[in-house]
């Protein structure tokens, strides 16, 4: 489903040219789940943004469903990442002034796949299955860390993605927050058959991958 091939990745810092990723290589079958770990600095984070056409790299290829990235339109490009790749972030990134339902809609909004009034009913029902039945109404300042990664995750989930790229998913939440989150995106796999690539630091997290890679100095192991 996914592949990456000699990734390499530098960023200028005035004088300086700093080497972030160096030659990273990895394939994510359908239905795997991948755990990428490493400490803070390692390139985890700039790596799954290249892996999910966010970012690009300095050199290398990503390939999705084998067609590279650098084929693609930029409307192409924005076009695979709203409705086949889903995205969820450390910092969660919801919209402050929408409420539960309103940032879950969002990515179907953008798609105009569906008539409004089945996106609400299948938004609601996200919510339902992550346990926010309730809470739709609220606003993120009203919900808890726990609960706004889980409004994130059914939002990536709105249109039914064929990938989830996660981002340190339970980096900011306490342990119970965290096992609850890791229960949901397992359930994920099972049921769905979902494919998933995280990066974390958490081994509670990578414990649950059928494969894990190691980044250090750049590198994957």
């Amino acid at each position: 489903m996914l592949e990456a091939g000699d990734i390499h990745k530098y960023y200028s810092n005035g004088k300086e040219r700093l080497h972030v990723l160096k030659g990273v290589s990895l394939k994510v079958s359908e239905a795997d789940i991948v755990a990428i770990v490493g400490p803070s600095g390692a390139g985890k984070s700039t790596l799954l943004h290249i892996l999910g056409g966010l970012d690009k790299p300095t050199k290398g290829e990503v390939l999705f469903e084998g067609k590279p990235f650098t084929q693609v339109s930029d409307k192409g490009l924005s076009a695979i990442r709203n409705e086949q790749i889903g995205f969820v972030f450390q910092f969660y990134h919801l919209m402050p002034e929408f409420n539960a339902l309103e940032n879950v809609l969002l990515p179907a909004l953008i798609s105009r796949r569906h008539k409004i009034e089945d996106k609400r009913q299948k938004a609601a029902g996200l919510l339902a299955s992550v346990g926010l039945g309730r809470r739709i109404t609220h606003l993120p300042s009203e919900l808890s860390g726990g609960e706004q990664q889980r409004v994130a995750i059914a939002r990536a989930l709105m249109n039914e993605p064929k990938l989830l790229l996660c981002d340190e998913p339970t980096g900011n939440l306490d342990s119970e927050n965290g096992k609850q989150i890791c229960q949901l995106l397992k359930s994920l796999n099972k049921e769905k058959k979902m494919t998933m690539v995280m990066v974390t630091h958490n081994i509670d997290v990578a414990g649950m991958a059928s494969k894990v890679y190691n980044i250090k100095d750049g590198k994957l192991e």
